[in-house]
């Protein structure tokens, strides 16, 4: 294997853990980061979506206790089970219209300038939700993840299929959208991460079986490396985010998004970056 393919890896597998919980888009993170490193052919766009299983499975283990006691619970308990059904009512939105449009949206939209473009305007909508959370503006309904019904369920699903564009943010779309819609910023969070375990493991499983024939066996190391190091960044991504909402809003996600934009619509127009080829 190349080493420079490993390092290659590595750098994805940080830029993944890093940004796909935190409402700056990892695809879009991914995007530019491939564009730069020369690592955005058909293969590495499968090494994109595959390793988002590595930064799924430390939801999985930070939230290891209510996963284990839900599932548990789910011949007996009708709050597991309530809960279980959200959150497959949530996953269906994206399922159905990712197999619709999918292929569509990768081959027109996944480009750096319209990255860029998503990360400002998703900029702006999270500074006027914040404004209008801080003015009062959202009477918080919901202060808990088990306390959704089907209803609040299924709308956070249908915000969550906003994130097919990419720059967006699914963690994004799902957080501030719930917020949006009446669920408190933990709630909103919390409910994102768990909708974030069927629907970010079934894009990566889809992914590998469909370009299955662009894969061989050389491609275990290349793969195994970023999803180790997907996991590793996640890991440490999640469990500071968790602390940090509980006293900060996401304003400076916001001016963040703002700025990374700004300057790559900028260097692009210019020349001064080769965003993609």
């Amino acid at each position: 294997m190349d080493l420079v393919l490993l390092m290659k890896a590595v750098v994805m597998g940080i830029v993944e853990g890093l940004t796909e919980f935190l409402p700056i888009s990892s695809t879009g993170h991914l995007i530019l980061a491939g564009a730069l490193l020369g690592f955005d052919d058909d293969k590495a766009k499968v090494f994109d979506i595959a390793i988002q299983t590595g930064a799924i499975f430390a939801v999985v283990l930070v939230y290891w206790q209510k996963i284990r006691t839900t599932v548990a619970d789910l011949p007996t308990q009708r709050q597991a089970q309530l809960f279980a059904l959200n959150v497959l009512i949530a996953f269906i939105p994206a399922v159905v219209l990712g197999l619709l449009f999918g292929k569509t949206i990768k081959e027109h939209l996944f480009t750096p300038v319209v990255v860029a473009t998503t990360f400002i305007v998703g900029g702006f909508i999270i500074l006027w939700a914040e404004k209008r959370q801080a003015a009062g503006g959202n009477a918080v309904r919901v202060l808990d993840a088990d306390d959704m019904n089907w209803k609040d369920a299924l709308k956070v699903g249908l915000v969550q299929c906003l994130a097919m564009i990419p720059g967006t943010s699914r963690s994004g779309a799902t957080i501030i959208g719930g917020m949006l819609l009446g669920l408190s910023r933990k709630a909103a969070t919390d409910f994102s991460f768990y909708l974030a375990i069927p629907t970010l493991i079934g894009a990566g499983v889809y992914s590998l079986y469909k370009e299955r024939a662009l894969l061989s066996v050389a491609d275990i190391p290349l793969f195994a490396v970023g999803l180790v190091v997907s996991f590793l960044a996640a890991w440490v991504c999640v469990r500071w985010l968790l602390r940090f909402i509980a006293t900060h809003s996401f304003v400076g996600f916001a001016y963040y998004r703002i700025a990374f934009g700004i300057v790559v619509l900028a260097t692009a127009w210019s020349g001064a970056v080769t965003w993609a080829a």
